[in-house]
């Protein structure tokens, strides 16, 4: 197998970029066919992370075609033009770097990790397989296989999956967050060639496109390598609105039992909807956050476990959180585990009752002090993490921000008063907006 390798000049102007510009800076470019070429600069090794993310996920998915996404995720290892099936992760291993993808509800995500002097042929793979993707039936349906075993090995033998999956789909009346990005098992088994090139044609372009470049490199030199290998590439000219069906008003609380042989444990998970970032607007999604962080994501010192686990001792565990980045309002959610001879049933009448001492009585004032404090040292730590730095700016630009976005978001936290998150509490946590479930062993069993 031949593959044309970058230029000499690539490599020389690679291997002189320490020291010349600060760390963390971050900068943006657009490309003519409408390719977002982003830079995160971090000189204190001579290191690389290639990504390209895709604005499309399986909220994205035609009707009747759940799993398209994540089926042509896995198809993009497939051959090009130039290259056979498997040579492009073999090229990156011999190149002495590791390379991934994943899928979401709201993106697709592809990346290397590199030297720098290998970013060059990074981009080049990168951009090769952008446009030039070749598949055959006969490597599609052993793909389809391998998927569907990837559902029957991570969903359809875990409980806890499959628990996760019923519950999704009873919070969302109408909105495709309620599919499961590796789609519905009988969906999934139709996926055919056809349907996989025709999603790949309409969404795989570099006007849906996000290529972040994170490491030891400058930004106009990796301005110029996208505009070689990036530039020649055709927009797609069908790429339809990014408009999903949304939520009707919620009218009535669901509650629903989720016996599986399985489970050793029962617990009580409970999600509502909730609210996302929005760009130049995420003041309400951040006392979201704390929200979680104060009923359950702190311990023994958050709310549901001081009251439940500590003070009432009908729990051992429990924990909340708000969702992370999304393109719409995703949801929020909160667990708890019964302490031995607390049922169920005893278990949730606590927990309402201390959501309901909650809305009533309010914050303390030195809890979110501290949360506070950590969010803001979380946000100076995970500067050590050159993936994770990248990670955050693919998901909030595939999620609808800006870059501004991502950057003010420390400040943001750091500005939300007592009063803000109350009033997001009091817009989230409505009986008729939740889904609770119960998770239990059968009932026979439990009575044994």
């Amino acid at each position: 197998m031949t593959f044309r390798i970058f230029s000499t000049v690539a490599l020389i102007f690679l291997s002189a970029t320490v020291g010349f510009a600060q760390t963390g800076k971050v900068t943006n470019f657009n490309l003519e066919n409408g390719l977002q070429v982003v830079v995160i600069e971090d000189h204190r090794a001579p290191i690389v992370i290639n990504m390209v993310w895709y604005k499309v996920g399986s909220a994205d998915e035609p009707p009747g075609k759940s799993g398209i996404a994540h089926f042509l995720e896995h198809l993009m290892f497939k051959g090009t033009d130039t290259l056979k099936p498997g040579d492009f992760s073999d090229i990156v291993t011999r190149n002495g770097g590791v390379d991934n993808a994943f899928t979401s509800h709201d993106y697709t995500g592809y990346f290397q990790n590199v030297a720098v002097d290998r970013l060059p042929l990074m981009m080049q793979l990168e951009a090769d397989r952008m446009r030039n993707l070749v598949l055959t039936e006969e490597e599609v349906i052993p793909e389809r296989n391998v998927v569907l075993e990837e559902r029957n090995s991570r969903v359809d033998n875990d409980p806890g999956s499959l628990f996760h999956e019923q519950r999704r789909a009873a919070l969302y009346l109408n909105h495709p967050y309620s599919k499961p990005v590796i789609g519905w098992r009988h969906e999934i088994a139709q996926l055919s060639l056809q349907e996989a090139l025709d999603f790949y044609d309409t969404y795989y372009a570099p006007n849906n496109a996000i290529a972040i470049v994170a490491g030891d490199v400058l930004p106009q030199e990796v301005l110029e390598l996208a505009k070689q290998f990036f530039g020649p590439l055709a927009p797609s000219d069908n790429i339809p609105p990014r408009v999903r069906p949304q939520e009707p008003p919620h009218h009535a609380p669901i509650h629903l039992t989720f016996e599986d042989a399985r489970i050793k444990q029962p617990a009580l998970v409970r999600n509502y909807l909730s609210i996302n970032r929005k760009p130049g607007d995420q003041k309400e999604a951040a006392a979201a956050m704390f929200l979680g962080e104060l009923l359950g994501g702190s311990g023994i010192s958050s709310v549901l476990g001081r009251e439940l686990q500590l003070n009432r001792k009908v729990a051992t565990y429990t924990s909340a959180w708000q969702s992370g980045l999304s393109y719409d309002p995703d949801g929020f959610g909160l667990y708890a585990m019964p302490a031995p001879g607390v049922s169920l049933e005893e278990l949730e009448a606590a927990v309402d009752e201390v959501l309901a001492g909650f809305l009533k009585n309010g914050i303390d004032t030195d809890h979110l002090t501290r949360l506070k404090k950590q969010a803001a040292a979380q946000q100076i730590y995970s500067q050590d993490n050159l993936n994770q730095v990248a990670r955050r700016y693919g998901q909030a630009l595939t999620s609808g921000l800006t870059i501004a976005d991502v950057q003010a978001w420390p400040d943001i936290l750091q500005s939300v008063e007592k009063e803000e998150i109350m009033a997001v509490a009091a817009r989230i946590l409505k009986p008729s907006n939740s889904v609770t479930g119960w998770q239990m062993p059968p009932k026979s069993e439990v009575s044994q």
